[in-house]
């Protein structure tokens, strides 16, 4: 008995997608009727057993039942074909026993067929199944001369199919309620990721594009006069600066509004715009074979290596720049590392040791993603390593 209740807990009758009450009513429904049945059937005379009229009672109780296990899995696998023909192995082996056990709980098949075909199937293949077994138990129970108390116990059978019916009803509307209310919410998520994606289009995107030209104008209005060559350059440096910041907050308003976010494979596009701005050379190596990351992770990736190139221009007195990629069995691991002239080593950038955020932040994220980040000062220069699971 308490096989057949774990049997009947992991069947389907508390799934997910069932009501509490339903669940509770179903689960019940069908351990009571399980073991009413197996009582019945082997305390009625004839009884079960191994020889002549009892062995064919025991095979038609064991087809019974297992048809009945059959039959209910709410696996999606699990063909409406394949519940017909379990259902009509119930009203088969129901029949059966009506022969073979006149007195026993056989009539109480219709029943179960009511209530799983009610419950489990589609309206019309429900309607059919259930017509068919009152029909086939109408015909065995007139070959056998007991069809007008056979009738009367298979109309009993039609209120339990419409009250299965209308909690399959109950059930649907109620998981159409949840999906409406789930879209309503995921749509009122995108008009909000909309509104900010704008804001930060109006106030800060224009902000920048308007520095960028400013600059812009300094500069040429800088060589214009003949302003000191250094002056000029440090102008050209504050544009481009404005420029990736400009290209930054666009990229930053795409990711608010859903689209895909910057990655591994843009480390080449950072790495050159590096190298034009800084004129240092930026050597980049990827190693092993790339494998998908998560859309958080591919963003980590993508921002330690813009943070650590920024603190390279803005600190340390690199001589040159090597950023190495690497793609291991169950980890990423991204590695930049400056070497100082002179083999001099370089103060570490003040994103990691003063009170900026920096490589920090990058350090938080890295961590709530499951993975570490390393800055440290090397004999050489500074490195910064980044290694992410998966």
């Amino acid at each position: 008995m308490l096989a057949i209740y774990r049997w009947l807990s992991r069947s389907g009758f508390d799934d997910e997608a069932s009501l509490p009450v339903e669940a509770v009513v179903l689960r019940t429904l069908g351990l009571v009727y399980l073991a009413v049945f197996l009582v019945e059937t082997f305390t009625t005379t004839p009884y079960p057993g191994f020889n002549g009229r009892g062995a064919a009672i025991l095979t038609a109780t064991i087809v019974f039942v297992a048809a009945a296990v059959a039959s209910q899995p709410r696996r999606a696998d699990v063909s409406t074909w394949r519940r017909i023909a379990a259902l009509a192995g119930v009203t088969a082996a129901a029949a059966a026993l009506g022969a073979l056990q006149p007195n026993g709980i056989w009539a109480g098949g219709p029943y179960f067929v009511a209530i799983m075909a009610g419950m489990r199937l589609e309206r019309v293949p429900a309607i059919l199944t259930l017509a068919g077994s009152i029909a086939a138990m109408l015909v065995a129970s007139a070959i056998e001369g007991h069809s007008g108390a056979t009738f009367a116990v298979l109309l009993g059978a039609v209120p339990w199919f419409l009250v299965m019916r209308m909690m399959r009803e109950i059930r649907n509307q109620r998981d159409a309620l949840k999906s409406s209310q789930e879209a309503q919410a995921r749509n009122a998520a995108a008009a909000e990721r909309g509104r900010l994606a704008r804001e930060m289009h109006d106030v800060l995107a224009h902000s920048l594009s308007a520095l960028a030209l400013q600059l812009e104008s300094t500069r040429l209005l800088a060589r214009r006069r003949g302003v000191d060559e250094e002056v000029t350059k440090a102008v050209d440096q504050a544009h481009h600066l404005a420029a990736s910041g400009l290209e930054d907050a666009r990229r930053a308003i795409a990711a608010a509004r859903g689209e895909e976010l910057p990655g591994p494979e843009r480390i080449g596009v950072l790495a050159d715009a590096f190298r034009e701005q800084s004129g240092l050379p930026v050597a980049v190596e990827v190693r092993g074979e790339p494998h998908d990351l998560a859309p958080d992770a591919r963003l980590a990736v993508y921002r330690t290596a813009q943070e650590a190139l920024t603190n390279v221009r803005r600190h340390a007195t690199a001589e040159r720049v090597a950023i190495e990629l690497e793609y291991q069995p169950h980890s990423t691991v991204l590695v930049i590392e400056d070497r100082a002239r002179n083999g001099a080593a370089a103060p570490p950038p003040p994103g990691i040791t003063g009170g900026g955020y920096g490589l920090t932040g990058m350090r938080e994220r890295a961590e709530l993603l499951g993975g570490e980040l390393r800055a440290e000062p090397t004999a050489e220069g500074f490195r910064v390593e980044l290694r992410l699971p998966g």
